[in-house]
């Protein structure tokens, strides 16, 4: 690491003392048919997991003012340097599907940070992508089946769709018809193209609350927007064996991982504090806009 990064890293530390008296990092068996929500939690203390919410917001410091990233190749190179990226078949799938393709025109593709897509609505950071993707990446093996919750501008649900392949099964679905207009027409731009169009990738018009029963169950559930706990429609469209990552609560978010076991129990986990945009209704997600 340079020493301007470090020297980053170090102003970040004493500005963010360690949250001693929070709980530590959690994994509960409970069951799947009688989960009683809510399950949120606040900002995590974990060993594990509070070094990498320093280090995702020293990644949005160097990229957000850097402006050093040039390409999508750059990118994916940057965040495998910083360990974000951590296998190669992340970095292979974020190399293949450019993000220019999928960030309104005007906005720096490469920088890693949100970016509006309009109906006040967000794509992720890069970094979160990766994230998401590597939590998830033995659940996207060729012929399994994910569905990317809040889909947005379809990135996500594209590379869920080259991980799994033609053979499996990926599925995007947002509640903004316009979002799911464009973002079919940035996939036709993408190398995911020909999934699009042989139908084993597919955006739909959908509440993602209530998740799309025609295709469970599904071995990888990503939503994209912070839900005040988990919707049990997307625990019960959870294949035993598969894995939800979702991000929960309302001012303070953990980003969780539900594990759903063979007799139907699940293990919930929480990676990191996270924040995102809510996950609600088209109307209420409409309000003002």
């Amino acid at each position: 690491m340079s020493s301007s990064a470090s020297s980053a890293l170090r102003r970040f530390s004493l500005l963010n003392p360690p949250r001693s008296s929070l709980p530590a990092r959690r994994s509960s068996p409970l069951s799947a048919s009688s989960f009683s929500p809510p399950y949120a939690a606040p900002l995590s203390s974990s060993p594990l997991s509070k070094p990498r919410v320093a280090f995702q917001s020293f990644l949005r410091m160097d990229f957000g003012t850097g402006g050093s990233i040039a390409s999508n190749k750059g990118l994916v190179e940057q965040l495998r340097q910083y360990g974000v990226i951590r296998s190669d078949k992340v970095a292979e799938v974020m190399q293949t599907i450019d993000r220019a393709l999928f960030v309104p025109h005007g906005n720096p593709p490469y920088v890693d940070s949100p970016m509006p897509i309009g109906y006040n609505a967000t794509i992720s950071a890069p970094h979160m992508h990766a994230t998401c993707l590597e939590l998830l990446k033995d659940n996207l093996q060729p012929g399994m089946r994910a569905l990317d919750v809040g889909s947005g501008t379809g990135y996500l649900t594209a590379c869920f769709a080259m991980m799994v392949g033609p053979q499996g099964r990926a599925v995007g679905i947002e509640h903004i018809p316009e979002l799911v207009a464009a973002s079919i027409e940035n996939i036709k731009r993408s190398a995911a193209a020909q999934l699009l169009k042989d139908g084993s990738l597919s955006i739909h018009v959908a509440d993602g609350r209530y998740g799309w029963p025609e295709a469970a169950p599904y071995d990888a559930i990503h939503v994209g927007a912070a839900a005040p706990e988990i919707p049990q429609a997307l625990l019960d469209q959870l294949k035993p064996g598969g894995r939800m990552v979702i991000p929960v609560g309302n001012i303070f978010q953990d980003l969780q991982v539900i594990d759903k076991n063979p007799d139907g129990s699940i293990n919930v986990r929480s990676e990191t504090s996270v924040r995102y945009v809510p996950l609600t209704s088209r109307a209420a997600q409409l309000q003002n806009y």
